[in-house]
């Protein structure tokens, strides 16, 4: 369930409605790529244990890839599973001609070092794009080479989406700075020519920077923390927070901005509806972008 906006409709950024644009668009290019190369891009996803939400989200991307035209396996194994023999499966992965991409859907149980783990996945199979060689290629300015992580992937189609691919003049803050979301994310906005500054748990007087923002991405993982006084009269929203609240006794999915209070937005994103749809269709993008490297 939506949470409840005094924001009206349309200043609200449909995530659904921009990630259908991209998927129909990668849809075409895979059918292109089938038509050249006689294969399908083959997503394998790799989930350990029986997380609730995780098997949820990992169902949705398998469903997409195939609506979409790729091949897509989901292999689960049990939450006891050791890390050696998780590695030894990535690894034949890797050695598969046939799988173009490898994703391990996080979170681990807690005797995985999840960075271990994502280190194992060959860069050129890092659909995730959590590989610090991808991370390289982007702070280095070479994204046609990386595979980009998929949700400030999202954010940055959901900005165009707004203002364009160019973003010169605009000012830019990103509230966190996870090698998940808030650094790549301030690398995508930076190098579109914006003016970047991140925001993280030790900035003094954040307010100052937020309320001159042109473009807000919050990605702090703290229900609540963007409210008016921090929003500048007309900006761009991305609201990357994913909290879980009680409301009246259900469980809710709620972001890092308080929707009731944050009027002044020129354009918003909700929680639920805006970022989460645009990770799966960049989910696409990367997969496809990761056979077209491999095979062209």
């Amino acid at each position: 369930m939506a949470e409840k906006s005094y924001i009206s409709p349309e200043k609200l950024i449909d995530g659904k409605a921009v990630a259908d644009v991209c998927n129909a668009e990668t849809a075409k290019r895979v059918a292109a790529f089938k038509a050249k190369y006689g294969i399908a891009p083959f997503l394998h996803v790799i989930i350990v244990g029986e997380d609730k939400a995780s098997q949820t989200y990992v169902r949705n991307k398998a469903e997409t890839a195939r609506a979409i035209g790729m091949g897509s396996v989901t292999e689960e194994l049990p939450a006891t599973v050791t890390q050696e023999k998780l590695l030894a499966r990535i690894a034949a992965l890797g050695g598969d001609a046939g799988v173009h991409g490898i994703l391990v859907q996080l979170p681990l149980p807690k005797q995985m070092d999840e960075n271990a783990i994502l280190a194992a996945i060959p860069p050129a199979k890092d659909v995730d794009g959590f590989h610090v060689v991808n991370a390289g290629l982007l702070a280095t300015g070479q994204q046609g080479k990386a595979l980009v992580p998929c949700t400030p992937l999202g954010c940055m189609k959901l900005i165009e989406s707004v203002h364009g691919r160019d973003l010169s003049g605009l000012n830019a803050v990103v509230i966190g700075r996870s090698n998940i979301v808030g650094r790549p994310i301030a690398r995508l906005l930076e190098q579109a020519n914006a003016t970047v500054t991140i925001l993280h748990s030790r900035t003094r007087n954040a307010r100052a920077f937020t309320a001159s923002a042109d473009i807000l991405v919050a990605a702090a993982g703290k229900r609540g923390l963007i409210s008016e006084a921090d929003v500048k009269p007309g900006a761009t929203v991305v609201d990357v927070g994913i909290n879980v609240v009680e409301e009246g006794g259900k469980r809710m999915v709620r972001g890092d901005v308080d929707n009731a209070g944050v009027a002044a937005a020129g354009r918003i994103t909700p929680v639920p509806g805006g970022v989460g749809p645009m990770t799966i269709a960049m989910l696409m993008e990367n997969t496809l972008k990761a056979a077209e490297l491999q095979t062209g």
